[in-house]
């Protein structure tokens, strides 16, 4: 799974790695976690990228209510097209979730040990993503989920779960509106691992409170 993530970046790396024309508001985290905004890239119809703040934690549409948004932080990729809370936000309604790393936790005999993983240049990159319009009773939420799927190369010694990360090239693919779902689903297959490092850190970024530098020590 995916249940902790940073983003470090300033707005103009931010703007310029996903060519944005407009202006960026958003909250720099080392330590971000679920029910919390987190940034988000969308296709608007003209075709143009716009960054948005999205509730981590996808409310379907049809919902009732949003008390079960923490179940649904992330979907599978392996069901994304199935599965009903998933299934309409896969066809029309995909982002990209901006991050400059992610936390999983590998389990010891001795407890368990948290990894950083990143990419090798430390870089920006972008979590596949889906999002959802909910509105209830007078009440609208806008919501997200990031997508996993089962974990290869650096990841396979840490967790069995990953999240999908779109390479760059096939960023305009996934965020359309007019692309064939197959080649859609095809993305899903983290061929941008590759330029990805995992770095084992301290304890200190367990506690979700703690949100400094001091969780990448």
């Amino acid at each position: 799974m995916c249940g902790r993530f940073n983003l470090t970046a300033s707005p103009d790396t931010i703007a310029e790695h996903f060519q944005l024309q407009r202006p960026l508001h958003y909250q720099l985290s080392y330590n971000i976690t679920p029910a919390q905004k987190i940034l988000c890239i969308v296709e608007l119809e003209d075709k143009s990228l716009k960054p948005v703040n999205l509730f981590w934690g996808l409310v379907p549409s049809w919902a009732k209510d949003d008390k079960n948004s923490h179940h649904l932080i992330n979907a599978r990729a392996e069901t994304v097209r199935e599965k009903p809370s998933f299934r309409a936000a896969f066809h029309k309604r995909r982002c990209l979730v901006v991050a400059t790393g992610f936390y999983e936790w590998q389990t010891l005999e001795s407890g368990k040990q948290a990894f950083h993983i990143h990419r090798q240049d430390n870089n920006l990159f972008a979590f596949a993503g889906l999002w959802e319009h909910w509105e209830h009773d007078q009440q609208t939420l806008y919501s997200c989920t990031i997508i996993t799927t089962a974990a290869e190369e650096i990841m396979k010694p840490i967790h069995e779960r990953m999240p999908v990360i779109i390479p760059v090239d096939d960023y305009r693919g996934w965020l359309g509106k007019s692309v064939d779902e197959q080649e859609v689903f095809g993305m899903l297959d983290n061929q941008a691992y590759s330029a990805m490092t995992a770095t084992s850190v301290c304890s200190y970024v367990n506690n979700p409170r703690h949100d400094d530098a001091g969780c990448l020590r």
